[in-house]
């Protein structure tokens, strides 16, 4: 473990970053730091796909003379970052994870990396994932084509997924932030196993024009980085509209500084968030929860709306998929998947029946206005991002923690009603593995969360401590 060093550039902030830049730090120096890094520590770690030197140091050269000539864009400018692989990035492949699409190109950039790209934010890599976002089920790590994706912390277990080279790549100081994405669990999972901070814009707040789809109702696009600030920053340049994408709406996220809550919180900790996690996990959540009495008024036990979140979103995941992936699955190539449960699996989705689908997306309604009932009475949600530390690469995940669970199922009923979550390191669990603590908001309630990190991060250091990388 090691905290962050002012004399090293792989774990500063983007704000700290951004200031040595301003100070006449190049970003052409400070992209070759990260790609060195990428090239080099990137393969232990099987979570890096492609990387994009020959555009990173055209960008970045681009960036220093704009800055030298005072053209500067923002905080991002000249700062670098990784996207997840379903996003379409020109110069190079854009593999979704799977060795049938290993050769794919497009000749596009998606929505946020040419957002990102109008900020000044400098892409370097394409990022590991597990292969076609887990749309075709998966019970192992080693469910990308590129090998399992392996945690900075301790190699002998998992990254997370499906945004397992994002949450690998910021722990291990090979980008200061990535872009991810959820359809349930994927930015707060690789975020809470590798120790970084990960925020689940609410659905329809940032454009996934350009990004592999898995399921069109539930899949979001979110940062994974240092900070609630860095996620904050980042978000501010992609939020917003764009017409190629008919879900976007019209809510920008305008945010410029490192901002603290600006009244006194009312905070809900659903009844059974803890009582079957493991010890650790428990007591960080514990620990988290005196630090947060002094943001605000803390009400535990408060009951969970008895609805089926994890039977919707299973049939919803599952019949949307298998759809967006029937020409795939109908052609056999399932066989050629990593994951031999997923060379299965990915056949039962076609199967859901069209009863069942359409039951779960009427659950939708009734799950909204449950939760938006909680949301008059409180701010914001709390509870551990997930019951475990991260699971062993080499064993089946039922396998691993019997007997453990995680309460309330908050990741299903975040992403069934498309509320914004943020998870942010909380502490240490077995084998000294990163434990994460989320939070929970009404839709468009952004700005009252990264607010929220802040002072959680402002009170701790657990975003400033990550895994020992040479």
């Amino acid at each position: 473990m090691a905290e962050t060093s002012g004399s090293d550039l792989s774990f500063l902030s983007i704000r700290e970053l951004a200031a040595r830049v301003q100070k006449g730090l190049s970003p052409v120096a400070l992209a070759e730091h990260f790609l060195e890094r990428l090239e080099r520590i990137g393969p232990t770690y099987n979570c890096v796909v492609t990387v994009l030197r020959d555009r990173a140091l055209e960008e970045a050269r681009k960036a220093e003379v704009e800055i030298h000539a005072g053209r500067q864009r923002g905080v991002l400018h000249g700062i670098p970052y990784g996207v997840k692989d379903l996003l379409a990035a020109r110069g190079g492949p854009t593999t979704w994870g799977c060795a049938p699409y290993k050769d794919q190109v497009f000749d596009q950039d998606a929505d946020v990396v040419r957002r990102l790209k109008d900020a000044g934010a400098v892409l370097l890599a394409k990022l590991s994932m597990v292969e076609l976002a887990g749309g075709m089920g998966y019970n192992h790590a080693n469910a990308s084509f590129n090998g399992p994706g392996l945690n900075p912390w301790n190699k002998a277990y998992w990254s997370g997924g499906s945004s397992s080279g994002p949450g690998a790549s910021v722990a291990a100081g090979l980008v200061p932030f990535a872009i991810g994405s959820e359809t349930s669990g994927s930015i707060l999972t690789p975020s809470a196993f590798c120790g970084v901070t990960g925020l689940r814009p609410t659905y329809g707040r940032v454009s996934r024009h350009g990004a592999m789809a898995l399921s069109w109702t539930l899949d979001k696009l979110g940062p994974m980085a240092r900070s609630a600030d860095d996620c904050g920053i980042v978000l501010g340049a992609i939020a917003g509209q764009e017409a190629a994408d008919p879900t976007s709406v019209d809510r920008p996220f305008k945010y410029d500084r490192a901002s603290q809550p600006k009244k006194r919180l009312r905070i809900a900790v659903p009844k059974g968030v803890v009582e079957q996690a493991q010890p650790e996990v428990r007591n960080n959540f514990g620990a988290s929860l005196a630090v947060l009495r002094k943001l605000g008024d803390v009400t535990l036990d408060v009951e969970w709306p008895d609805l089926p979140w994890g039977p919707s979103v299973g049939a919803i995941v599952g019949a949307e998929g298998a759809s967006a992936f029937l020409d795939f699955i109908e052609s056999g190539k399932c066989a050629e998947l990593a994951c031999k449960a997923s060379r299965a699996r990915g056949y039962s989705g076609a199967f859901v029946f069209a009863v069942d689908y359409i039951q779960a997306m009427r659950h939708r309604r009734p799950m909204q206005k449950a939760m938006a009932d909680l949301f008059q009475r409180f701010d914001v949600i709390v509870a551990p991002t997930r019951a475990t530390v991260a699971y062993p690469a080499d064993q089946e995940f039922e396998k691993v923690y019997p007997n453990v669970s995680g309460g309330p199922p908050l990741i299903a009923a975040g992403n069934l009603c498309g509320l914004p979550a943020l998870s942010v390191p909380n502490g240490f669990g077995e084998n000294h593995l990163p434990t994460g603590l989320s939070f929970l908001g009404a839709p468009f309630s952004e700005e009252v969360l990264v607010p929220i990190g802040n002072a959680y991060q402002a009170a701790t250091d657990f975003h400033l401590q990550f895994a020992l990388t040479s």
